[in-house]
């Protein structure tokens, strides 16, 4: 025998059997977390009773072979013996587990009696010997063992997240083993606070007064729910794996407090990062970690992201309890999801569902989808794998199916611009070169884009072999879907930018017909160029004294100065367009080339707010579909 602990996470029981042996596992499944499904030709009462007040589905028919799939373990336990063994071997042909409550010898397992105090739990098998002598211990055990018991194992798993999060991994067997050998009563009786005072003044005890703590110790803001205190934590070992511990800061935002209201309906993009940007400009936190698909396009002057995670599965996953796929779901059925990008995605796809909003951390979705709330919930597979958490039916979309969301699945480790030494530590310990090189070209689409992180615009890039891919899904105004995707080999930063801002002109390209004069003063071939002409639009690049074309045939519909030079450069041109009755509107690039332009007589009619391609090539494309 082997004795194993097996967790639920989600995952279906099936009981075949109506009677009191069925209650009785039944019983036993719920109290683990289980949620079951029973199949039997007559239902008891007290197993009637359980269904109704614990939840759990139920079918009143004879067993059927299928009944099995999707079934996490089975359990036969039928008067019936040829039905029992029937149910066993349906049960391994579909390597499921199964126990025959009849006869323990012929399943793959038997069912313990069981102690529950919280979060531990004491099992008694007699191998099937006696139940009724295994129920007998466990009386006496519960008996002998109070509630404190399990309330102290919570203390001690919140201890052991501090000491992940604080200690390199060759100091944690040492500190675990002595604050697990405190009393009993005094771990139960511990808040989360005096357990991490508790742990530190482990730690001092056991390195002695003499001994150094920790090179640096930093804090990290981070929201409190159970998936970014996962992701936080993730960051902080990879810290303290190189000597640096990290206290974590819980912040709530705008997006955790608002949960009745739509994301975009909550008045700003920043509603899962404001209050933790907050934290670092108040000096209360070093860094921040975030979901990187929250971030805006554009951070403040003063912040930086110092490195981008290894990136988790970015797909959209299908969950359902009652249907095994997108497919399947029968006209009319409910799908929940907080994101437009998502909603509009899956729409396109199948417009006979109803798509209603969902609320919630990982946790609380899956849960409102096990009540019925919903026949299926769209969530991002990289919570899913995080929290190791699934419903009954998960199945991630494809790429091409529904593009996920900017940086969708990496993690971004923002700090203070200027903290130079944070930043370095932060990057050398978590920073992925690839999955940077992948979320720099996203994040530049959606600046391109001049979108904001809730905006129904899907963009995932991937590198194969040195070659970038890019997907871009772009929902517009009644309900289409403007996709593309482009390819190109991709080795650099400034490389991968440019394929995002390429892919934001192929994928949303300004009006056709477009005409714009693009003075230069450098001779390397120009990156605002090569985004305005992948849009479609026309582009006539002057050199220093060029007299270029005729403003009396055609007059262009903008004059672009990305610099106080190109306005010099274009003196000789703009000398010809004074004299007309019209002129063509001018945009210029920062504060430098709006005053050179100004002094040429040539008023701005927009001016990117700092001297960046991808904001002035955006604020170009806007000003171009203004133009009657």
């Amino acid at each position: 025998m082997l004795p194993i602990a097996l967790r639920p996470d989600g995952r279906r029981a099936l009981i075949v059997g109506g009677g009191g042996v069925a209650a009785r596992k039944a019983e036993s499944l719920v109290a683990a977390g289980f949620p079951i499904f029973v199949v039997a030709s007559s239902i008891g009462a007290a197993l009637r009773l359980l269904l109704a007040q614990r939840g759990g589905g139920s079918a009143e028919r004879p067993y059927e072979p299928d009944d099995v799939d999707g079934a996490a373990l089975v359990i036969a336990a039928t008067d019936d013996d040829e039905v029992n063994a029937r149910v066993v071997r349906d049960a391994r042909a579909a390597r499921v587990l199964v126990c025959d409550a009849t006869d323990p010898e012929r399943g793959d397992f038997s069912m313990a009696a069981a102690v529950r105090l919280g979060t531990v739990t004491l099992g008694i098998d007699s191998g099937g010997a006696s139940p009724a002598f295994s129920k007998r211990i466990a009386a006496e055990l519960a008996a002998a063992f109070g509630p404190e018991y399990g309330d102290a194992a919570r203390t001690l798993a919140g201890m052991r997240a501090y000491v992940k999060t604080v200690l390199p991994s060759a100091e944690r067997s040492a500190v675990l083993t002595a604050l697990a050998a405190l009393p009993v009563a005094e771990l139960a009786s511990m808040n989360p606070t005096v357990a991490e005072h508790e742990v530190e003044a482990a730690i001092d005890r056991l390195r002695g007064e003499t001994e150094k703590r920790p090179t640096a110790r930093l804090i990290a803001a981070s929201r409190s729910s159970a998936l970014a205190m996962t992701q936080t934590r993730t960051v902080a070992a990879r810290l303290a794996e190189r000597g640096i511990a990290t206290t974590i800061l819980p912040v709530t935002t705008t997006g955790d407090r608002e949960q009745h209201r739509a994301i975009d309906q909550l008045g700003s993009v920043n509603v899962f990062v404001t209050e933790l940007e907050i934290a670092l400009r108040e000096r209360r936190a070093d860094y921040a970690v975030h979901s990187c698909k929250d971030l805006p396009s554009e951070l403040g002057a003063d912040m930086q992201i110092a490195a981008i995670s290894v990136r988790e599965d970015p797909r959209d996953a299908f969950c359902s309890e009652r249907y095994p796929s997108f497919e399947s779901l029968p006209a009319g059925a409910v799908v929940g999801t907080s994101s437009p990008r998502r909603r509009l995605q899956l729409a396109a796809l199948r417009p006979d569902l109803a798509y209603e909003e969902i609320r919630g951390n990982v946790d609380t979705r899956l849960r409102k989808l096990r009540e019925g709330h919903y026949d299926a919930i769209v969530l991002a597979m990289a919570g899913l794998n995080r929290l190791r958490a699934r419903a009954t039916h998960t199945v991630a979309f494809a790429i091409d199916a529904i593009v996920p969301a900017v940086a969708q699945g990496a993690l971004a480790v923002e700090t203070r611009r200027g903290d130079d030494r944070v930043a370095s530590e932060l990057r050398a310990a978590i920073n992925d070169a690839a999955a940077e090189l992948c979320v720099r070209c996203e994040r530049a689409a959606l600046r391109a884009l001049r979108a904001g992180c809730s905006a129904p615009i899907g963009i995932h890039a991937r590198l194969e072999g040195g070659v970038a891919i890019v997907d871009g899904a772009y929902a517009v105004e009644g309900g289409a879907i403007l996709r593309k995707c482009l390819e190109r080999r991709v080795a650099s930063a400034g490389a991968a930018e440019a394929l995002g801002t390429e892919l934001a002109a192929r994928l949303l390209p300004p009006p056709a017909g477009r005409l714009v004069v693009l003075p230069r003063t450098r001779e390397r071939p120009s990156r605002i160029a090569e985004a305005l002409r992948a849009g479609g639009v026309e582009v006539i690049e002057l050199r220093a004294g060029d007299a270029g074309p005729d403003p009396a045939e055609r007059t262009p519909d903008m004059v672009l100065f990305p610099s106080s030079g190109a306005v010099a450069a274009a003196q000789t041109y703009l000398a010809r367009l004074r004299p007309l009755g019209r002129r063509p509107r001018v945009a210029a690039m920062g504060p430098h080339s709006e005053a050179a332009a100004r002094s040429a007589g040539f008023e701005p009619d927009a001016v990117s707010e700092e001297a960046a391609i991808d904001a002035f090539v955006g604020l170009v494309r806007d000003e171009l579909g203004k133009c009657p």
